[in-house]
């Protein structure tokens, strides 16, 4: 079972999208490109390609990758009224198992937000060697996640989840979450990919109740089915979040961390 079976409506609805200031970082890696390709890897709803359809040329051309059907069919779902003459396909394959159909197929810029964690990631970047134009970028981005954030009420959401759920942080059905063993850019560095810059952009992201219990729903941290009775947990989340809004929202200050890498003497 996938971590994240049936949580795609979840996903597609309350999942963050790109700040402004990254899409602007992204869109100028492929400004040079007259059809510029963008592979988008642990694409889930289509957060990325979302964010980024404003800034890409009509010409443009988007790859979305995941091993979860149901999450591509909702990406496709999205994507298909807001693309006009731009195209997109969906792969339903593990990132290290992409191989483009067309020959000679380049990619521009390969993207991977809040998934590489989950991933074969010396094999995923062997395989964007193998499909990235020479000029292109790699980029490898995230932002946390709010068990992660160290606001008040983030704080006290995680200390209820723990409450029902034990103290380690859980991931799918039965395990736990594992920090990656090293650090992306040692990751990138022993890669293709290993001229390396990070980029660091803070952002204020407001979140109602409602919305941060539907974003719950789609995490593997708290599930619907981890909880003996998940409607009484959202009642207590709910009691709980609405003690600390500011201004009626709730409010997370945070840094968007994208590490941009090319192949060394890549153009920039």
């Amino acid at each position: 079972m996938s971590l994240f079976d049936s949580a795609d409506r979840y996903y597609a609805r309350f999942r963050p999208r790109l700040p402004d200031q990254v899409v602007q970082l992204l869109a100028r890696e492929l400004a040079g490109a007259a059809a510029p390709t963008m592979l988008d890897l642990g694409a889930g709803t289509g957060q990325v390609a979302l964010s980024m359809l404003p800034a890409l040329l009509t010409a443009a051309h988007l790859d979305l990758v995941d091993q979860d059907e149901g999450m591509l069919r909702t990406a496709h779902d999205e994507l298909g009224p807001q693309l006009g003459e731009r195209t997109a396909t969906v792969h339903a394959v593990p990132a290290e198992k992409f191989a483009p159909a067309q020959p000679g197929y380049q990619a521009d810029l390969v993207t991977c937000c809040r998934a590489f964690h989950w991933m074969d990631r010396l094999a995923v970047l062997a395989m964007a060697d193998r499909v990235a134009a020479p000029h292109a970028a790699v980029a490898i981005m995230g932002d946390g996640s709010l068990w992660t954030h160290q606001a008040e009420w983030t704080v006290a959401l995680q200390g209820l989840i723990q409450s029902n759920l034990g103290a380690e942080r859980r991931a799918g059905t039965t395990g736990t979450y594992r920090e990656p063993g090293r650090r992306y850019e040692d990751d990138l560095a022993e890669s293709a990919f290993s001229d390396i810059v990070a980029r660091r952009i803070p952002f204020n992201r407001m979140w109602t109740p409602r919305s941060v219990l539907g974003y719950l729903r789609s995490t593997s941290i708290a599930r619907p089915d981890l909880f003996a009775d998940h409607a009484v947990f959202e009642d207590q989340a709910q009691e709980l979040l609405l003690r600390h809004p500011r201004d009626g929202v709730l409010h997370e200050d945070g840094v968007f961390t994208v590490l941009l890498a090319r192949r060394p003497g890549a153009a920039r």
